[in-house]
C-alpha cells in the first residue's frame, strides 16, 4: 500500500508586486492553514517518508509549516515542481524509493488540481491549503500513472 499526500500550497500575498510569482509569500490566510493542515494530517497518523516542494516561497513555506506539525519531517526542494504539470508530479513521485509508503508533494496549480481530479471524480479542483490524500494498492511509486486509488480523503481549510 501506497500514500500519496497532494497539497496545493497554502493562500499567497499578492501585496508587494516588486516580487516574482515565484517570491510570492504567504498571506496571513496561509500561514494559519498550513499549520492547521498538518495538524490534520498529524492526528490522522500520516508521516510522510518523503516531502517534496515546489521551490516557490510559498510552497516551501507551506511544506515548512505541515513538516513542523509530523514531527520536522524533513522537506525537499524540487525545482521541477514550480509550475509543473500532473506529469511532471508523478514522474518525481516515481523516483522516490520503493521502500517508502506515504509521499507528500507540495506544489502548485493548473498541475494538483488537474492531477487530482485525475485520480478521483470527486476532486474538481485543490483550493489553496487543499490536502488529497490517495491511497493504493500498488508496489512502486512508478505504477501509479496508471493506478486508482482504493481510498481518497480529501480536505480543504473550509472543511476542517
Amino acid at each position: 500500500m501506497k500514500t500519496l499526500v497532494l497539497v496545493r500550497h497554502a493562500k499567497s500575498s499578492w501585496r508587494d508586486d516588486t516580487l516574482s510569482d515565484h517570491d510570492r509569500p504567504l498571506d496571513d490566510r496561509g500561514l494559519r492553514d498550513a499549520p492547521r493542515m498538518g495538524r490534520m494530517l498529524q492526528l490522522r497518523g500520516i508521516r510522510p517518508d518523503v516531502l517534496l516542494t515546489s521551490s516557490a516561497v510559498r510552497a516551501r513555506t507551506t511544506a515548512e509549516l505541515i513538516a513542523h506539525e509530523l514531527d520536522d519531517t524533513a522537506v525537499t526542494v524540487d525545482e521541477d515542481l514550480y509550475a509543473s504539470t500532473p506529469e511532471t508530479i508523478l514522474g518525481r513521485v516515481a523516483e522516490v524509493d520503493g521502500g517508502a509508503e506515504v509521499v507528500m508533494v507540495v506544489a502548485h496549480d493548473p498541475g494538483m488540481s488537474a492531477l487530482a481530479a485525475q485520480f478521483s471524480d470527486l476532486i474538481e479542483a485543490m483550493p489553496t491549503a487543499a490536502v488529497a490524500q490517495l491511497e493504493f494498492e500498488v508496489e512502486s511509486w512508478g505504477e501509479l500513472a496508471g493506478a486508482r486509488p482504493v481510498r481518497v480523503v480529501f480536505d480543504t481549510p473550509k472543511t476542517l
